[in-house]
């Protein structure tokens, strides 16, 4: 494996801890670290190309609320992706638009109530990006990324710019092809989505009851969302909350006493492996209890021990 250091690129960084880049502040260095603004992306790829060229891992982080980065960092090239713009266009009584992959889901939404389109209500308090979003295929509130995406645009490293449509994308719940992908070598550059005309205010006062929602029933503070996936005809939260382990601790991380499906960091002192541990213990607690092993929605990153 080769390096990047001769090459003298501009905003490349070495050895930069990516706590301040995940939504539980929490994760170990880089061995490089680019932040990609540019939402044409022309400079983001051309690094790619040169570290997928070098045999160098690559992994993009949008807004870090669904990944762990472990304690002793990631290999290779990390990209955080904060490259933002919307372009809207009328598809008569439709709206069409096409979003770069970095903008938030906070910011998509807002635009479309601003709009009066509708189908991004369930994304106003969820903080991730496009990018991440259409990879996860994440959601809430009983809609998800799918339900409105025409298609996305994907740069892979031996085709180049590459269209797929919705259905080419095997969407299911927290399910898409581009996650199972072994080899890891495509970036979402752009979502095209296909939202319905509506009443801004109707629109607004969605989004207000999602917003509600989820300050009475989430956690505040440092947490990474949740933490398993649901199981079919079952939550998560529920399960750990039957097996006792609302509030239980590992250091200082703790299973929220709000909702037990959230693990939340309370202070400077918890680190990477405090979560991780945390994790295997209610895991493994949960399936002693009800003989069913969940599933992880978060994405685990870099060296585990």
């Amino acid at each position: 494996m080769e390096s990047l250091d001769a090459h003298g690129i501009a905003g490349l960084q070495t050895q930069q801890s990516l706590a301040r880049y995940t939504a539980a502040r929490l994760g170990g260095p880089a061995d490089y670290l680019y932040i990609a603004r540019d939402p044409d992306y022309q400079d983001t790829l051309n690094l790619l190309r040169l570290a997928w060229g070098r045999k160098l891992d690559v992994t993009v982080i949008g807004g870090g609320a669904n990944v762990l980065v472990s304690d002793a960092g990631i290999r290779g090239l990390t990209i955080i992706n904060k490259a933002a713009r919307i372009a809207s266009e009328d598809a008569e009584d439709e709206g069409l638009i096409t979003v770069s992959s970095g903008t938030s889901l906070i910011r998509l939404s807002r635009y479309c109530q601003e709009q009066g389109l509708s189908g991004m209500e369930w994304a106003i308090a969820v903080p991730g990006t496009v990018g991440g979003a259409v990879v996860n295929n994440a959601g809430a509130h009983d809609s998800d990324i799918a339900r409105s995406l025409r298609g996305a645009l994907v740069y892979e490293a031996e085709r180049g710019d590459c269209w797929y449509a919705t259905n080419d994308l095997d969407y299911a719940y927290r399910h898409s092809w581009l996650k199972q992908r072994a080899d890891r070598r495509c970036f979402v550059k752009r979502a095209q989505f296909l939202l319905r005309r509506d009443d801004p205010e109707l629109i607004q006062q969605r989004m207000d009851h999602n917003n509600d929602y989820r300050r009475r029933t989430q956690p505040p503070g440092a947490s990474l969302g949740s933490i398993f996936k649901n199981p079919a005809g079952d939550h998560a939260g529920r399960l750990i909350e039957a097996a006792g382990l609302k509030g239980f601790s590992v250091g200082s991380v703790q299973v929220s006493p709000v909702h037990a499906n959230f693990f939340v960091n309370r202070d400077d002192r918890a680190s990477a492996g405090d979560y991780m541990e945390l994790i295997c213990q209610v895991r493994d607690r949960v399936y002693a209890a009800f003989n069913l092993r969940l599933e992880l929605e978060i994405q685990t990153l870099g060296d585990w021990a």
